[in-house]
């Protein structure tokens, strides 16, 4: 019998931050990176306990980033599991090279400058410390394959040649593009093993790559990942707690309601209870991560 997979058309959809001081992400958010605040989608004050705003690329647009705010909280440390960054995929080269220029004009600090092959990336940290990758993939025509995993390596960013996207003149300053997406997340996990049985075995998503130290990466489609995890925070590292600043949840959008009830009743039949929440069904992985499933 074949092994359980999700279809090929399921992608990531919302992230949801917990963050100490909402007005300081907005001015992150908002201001710099040019998302658009928007309806969360979720009931409207004074039923929900917290402040929650919704991000997205136009103000018509649905939310790609909920930021609910948790006054005064902190970032989790190094050595817990949970949120190692969440990635915003941006349409092209250019429109990824515009936003790099915008974030050095204004001084934020960079950690990082990748080429992956399949993509290439730029990571930064938001104010409360959330991971996030700004990428630019390359097209599936050009990806290399070994078996059924794809190629992907950790290189130097050719930061010249992506900037020269921006000549003869840059696009204009309008923000955060339309058709930018969360492409991936990638978690801090306690044990690989376990994660892979529940994000592969489990959940249904194929391993794609397994060649980075401590590091599975996973999708469905053939995407080079829609979902990373690793054991970079240590084996059997702890939760972080519970009102730290982070990730609340990731949405897993899983087209066809078939599809979905499938998935349920296999999580169910391994003992993964799902929460009713406004927004959907949450259900959680072997470290507590919040998972939640999304229909389109």
């Amino acid at each position: 019998m074949a092994p359980f997979q999700l279809p090929a058309a399921t992608r990531i959809g919302r992230v949801r931050l917990r963050v100490g001081d909402l007005e300081r992400s907005l001015r992150f958010y908002r201001d710099l990176l040019g998302f658009h605040p928007v309806d969360p989608g979720l009931p409207p004050a004074p039923v929900l306990p917290r402040r929650v705003v919704g991000l997205g690329t136009r103000p018509d647009a649905p939310p790609l980033v909920l930021l609910e705010e948790v006054p005064g909280a902190r970032p989790p440390g190094p050595r817990t599991t949970g949120l190692y960054h969440y990635a915003l995929l941006f349409p092209d080269r250019r429109s990824l090279a515009r936003a790099v220029v915008r974030l050095a004009e204004a001084g934020w600090p960079f950690e990082g400058f990748s080429d992956h092959l399949v993509s290439e990336a730029v990571y930064l940290r938001d104010p409360d410390g959330n991971g996030l990758e700004l990428y630019a993939d390359r097209p599936r025509s050009a990806w290399r394959y070994r078996g059924q995993e794809v190629e992907m390596a950790t290189r130097p960013l050719d930061l010249e040649g992506l900037l020269r996207e921006l000549e003869p003149e840059p696009p204009p300053e309008d923000g955060i593009p339309a058709g930018t997406v969360v492409g991936h997340v990638h978690l801090h996990v306690s044990d690989l093993g376990r994660a892979e049985a529940f994000y592969q075995g489990l959940l249904g998503l194929a391993v794609m790559n397994r060649t980075y130290p401590g590091a599975l990466f996973l999708a469905a489609g053939g995407y080079h990942h829609h979902v990373a995890v690793n054991i970079w925070a240590g084996a059997g590292a702890p939760p972080p707690p519970p009102e730290a600043a982070g990730l609340v949840y990731f949405e897993l959008v899983v087209p066809g309601e078939d599809a979905r009830e499938a998935l349920l009743r296999r999580l169910e039949g391994q003992g993964v209870a799902a929460e009713l929440l406004p927004e959907g069904l949450l259900v959680r992985d072997p470290d507590g991560i919040g998972i939640l499933i999304g229909g389109g």
